[in-house]
């Protein structure tokens, strides 16, 4: 693992930026003195951290019988696909590749054929970042080992390839293909460098076809309409997909279900939602669309209620109207039921659906993260990714609810931080949930710092899992402090009127239920109230400058790549279409709502010394949000720091850079939390309910 980049690089970095803004990187010798303070221990979790597998686009053949996945290698940005017979698990599983050398290539996006027998994925085995489609045979012999043949490349393509998946005859292969895209697709990567002349240069997502025979592609949908995602039909002859004309990164917030022919290209739209649409998938008689509807911040990051419009188009029917929990995906069965995987209670689940009478069938429920679950055609075998706090990520197979763990990638990492407990507390009309995070060397007859981390989105849920992926700031429970997570009014897991219950109301009731949780929180458990911090990312960094506004319970903070103005934000960004449905009206319609929920509105009320990061290239939260809250806090004299990752977009990249945020953010809370606070020092305790 890299050491964190020097002050020279990082600011050598920042001068040849070409924005239209002096870039500043203010260190004020926090590199130095994080470097001088190096904490062994530390430096050994990261490192240990660092060697976690990761695994994705896990899929169960269709018949059950075998397993693919998708897991990280050792060599920077390069993946690796196995498959594994789950008949014969003592078998050693099969590495499928196109790459001539181990380790050689990035390799993902993996789809099984209808019969089982052949894999497709993608590979970049030719040149570094182009991605191509290959497929390769797998065999299984009497002994139960598995072989493949040599991979058979399908394309010689120039842009972005993603998402695979067979037609129903095994014939043709659907991908998604952006021609010529400079970058991949979605907003989390860094954003093209603005120089010279601004123009919106629009890369659309085509849905394309290669027959598996000949090779031909052809590129199906129209050239000004980018899909996001889609589904074969029963039949082969029609696609449903979620897709939108313009921008991908910006308009999927008001992406349309469309019908796509597979003879000519003829495009449609059935259904145009009032609110954000993902996941369709065709009943089995193919006459009716199923989806997932719901108040959605971020692509891919999916929460909502079970939706179903007819193939012809007209009203949709909602099929979980009283859904306590948030699904984000689903599978429609050859039986006629939907299996869905839910956001739940600050955890995980799978339910099933009778879509004719709308009842529900809990078939697993626990505080766990889970992710790619994918179903045999029989409903029953089932495979995905499970992990939590206690236990590192592995792929899992087997019924629902009874998986065994297939992978052991992970088999030797054990938790370094404390033990996790599940809370609830009431605040307005709300139950609220959240994870508390205990220190490592908890000893009750101390009391010890805290920070609260407040998760992103503002759609999402912050559940267990390993640390080590963003922001994560479980190992402070390695440097003797509790980690507070809450789940406020915005978030997933708790039913579509919860995750609505923010609109037109950015940071007021959020806060109030975090500053209640956080009552909650010292008055049972053995927290200094004079030591507590706050911190975030995206939404996050946005909540933690809110909150450095309105209170001074906090003695210091880190604000990562927050928004500090939401009226200016609404110009800089390159997702605008996301804050509509949030705000109810545009800033040029509206600027008032605006202006109620920006930090800057209240900034002279800051007390709180706050460190704040930022990806140079940040398209979602750029960085003139974070200069103008550091330009402001530095104005009012209050203790402030701030940093500028070179070349990176909103989800941090570089193994350096991450290390390097993680250190300092240590560093930091150590430098304010670790004694008690003197008296007047910034941090007093307030009551939850005396926001300023």
């Amino acid at each position: 693992m890299a050491q964190p980049c020097s002050s020279v690089r990082l600011l050598k970095a920042a001068a040849r930026s070409s924005r239209g803004i002096p870039f500043l990187l203010l260190l004020l010798g926090g590199q130095a003195q994080a470097e001088k303070q190096a904490q062994p221990a530390l430096d050994r979790l990261l490192d240990s951290l660092a060697q976690v597998q990761r695994y994705g686009d896990v899929h169960i053949s269709p018949d059950g019988r075998r397993v693919a996945w998708v897991q990280q290698v050792p060599s920077p940005d390069k993946t690796a696909i196995y498959v594994a017979n789950l008949q014969a698990p003592s078998q050693p599983h099969l590495r499928v590749t196109a790459g001539e050398e181990k380790n050689s290539a990035a390799e993902h996006g993996i789809a099984w054929s209808p019969d089982s027998k052949r894999l497709a994925f993608l590979s970049d085995r030719d040149k570094a970042g182009q991605l191509q489609l290959y497929i390769a045979n797998i065999d299984t012999g009497e002994s139960g080992r598995i072989s493949a043949s040599e991979a058979r490349k399908l394309t010689s393509l120039t842009g972005f390839l993603a998402d695979p998946h067979w037609a129903p005859d095994g014939k043709s292969i659907a991908f998604l293909f952006t021609e010529n895209a400079p970058r991949g697709a979605g907003p989390l990567g860094p954003g093209a460098p603005e120089v010279g002349v601004i123009e919106e240069r629009v890369y659309e997502q085509r849905l394309t076809l290669v027959d598996v025979e000949s090779g031909h592609v052809r590129q199906l949908s129209p050239a000004d309409l980018y899909v996001y995602e889609y589904d074969w039909a029963p039949d082969g002859k029609t696609f449903a997909a979620i897709a939108a004309h313009g921008s991908g990164d910006n308009n999927w917030y008001i992406a349309q279900l469309y019908a796509i022919d597979v003879a000519s290209g003829a495009t449609r739209s059935i259904f145009k939602p009032a609110m954000q649409i993902a996941i369709p998938r065709w009943s089995p008689d193919g006459k009716t669309i199923a989806f997932i509807g719901g108040l959605m911040s971020d692509e891919g990051y999916i929460g909502g209620e079970i939706y179903t419009v007819a193939a012809s188009g007209g009203q949709a029917r909602n099929l979980t109207p009283d859904l306590q929990t948030s699904a984000k995906a689903l599978t429609w069965l050859p039986s006629g039921q939907i299996v869905f995987e839910e956001h739940a209670d600050g955890g995980s689940g799978v339910s099933r659906l009778d879509p004719d009478t709308g009842r529900i069938t809990y078939l697993r429920r626990a505080g766990e993260s889970t992710s790619a679950l994918s179903l045999a055609r029989d409903g029953e075998m089932s495979a995905l990714v499970r992990q939590s706090f206690a236990h590192p990520p592995e792929g899992w197979a087997g019924p629902v609810g009874a998986w065994r763990r297939v992978t052991d990638g992970n088999e030797r990492q054990r938790p370094s931080w404390g033990n996790a407990e599940l809370l609830h507390w009431k605040s307005d009309e709300w139950t609220v949930q959240g994870w508390l995070l205990y220190p490592l060397h908890y000893d009750p007859n101390r009391r010890y710092p805290m920070v609260v981390s407040i998760h992103g989105g503002p759609a999402g849920q912050r559940a267990p899992s390993w640390p080590g992926n963003g922001f994560d700031l479980a190992l402070l429970s390695t440097q003797d402090y509790f980690v507070f997570y809450p789940n406020p009014r915005g978030s997933y897991g708790q039913g579509e009127k919860f995750t609505r219950a923010n609109v037109k109301d950015f940071g007021h009731g959020d806060l109030r239920d975090i500053l209640r949780g956080v009552d909650e929180v010292v008055r049972t458990r053995p927290v200094d109230p004079q030591r507590l911090g706050v911190a975030g990312w995206s939404y996050g960094g946005y909540m933690t400058m809110w909150t450095v506004t309105q209170t001074q319970r906090f003695r210091t903070a880190v604000a990562g790549a927050g928004i500090a103005n939401w009226q200016s934000y609404y110009g800089q960004n390159g997702i605008d279409q996301w804050l509509i449905p949030y705000f109810g009206a545009s800033v040029y319609d509206d600027p008032a709502v605006y202006a109620r929920s920006s930090p800057i509105t209240f900034i002279k009320r800051v007390k709180t010394p706050t460190l704040i990061l930022v990806g140079e290239r940040d398209i979602e939260c750029p960085v003139p949000q974070s200069f103008e809250f550091w330009h402001a806090l530095k104005t009012f004299g209050v203790p402030t720091e701030f940093v500028i990752y070179p070349n990176e977009g909103h989800a941090i990249g570089k193994p350096e850079h991450r290390r390097d945020i993680l250190r300092r953010t240590v560093a930091w809370f150590d430098r304010y939390l670790k004694e008690p606070a003197t008296p007047g020092a910034s941090g007093r305790a307030e009551s939850a309910s005396k926001t300023r």
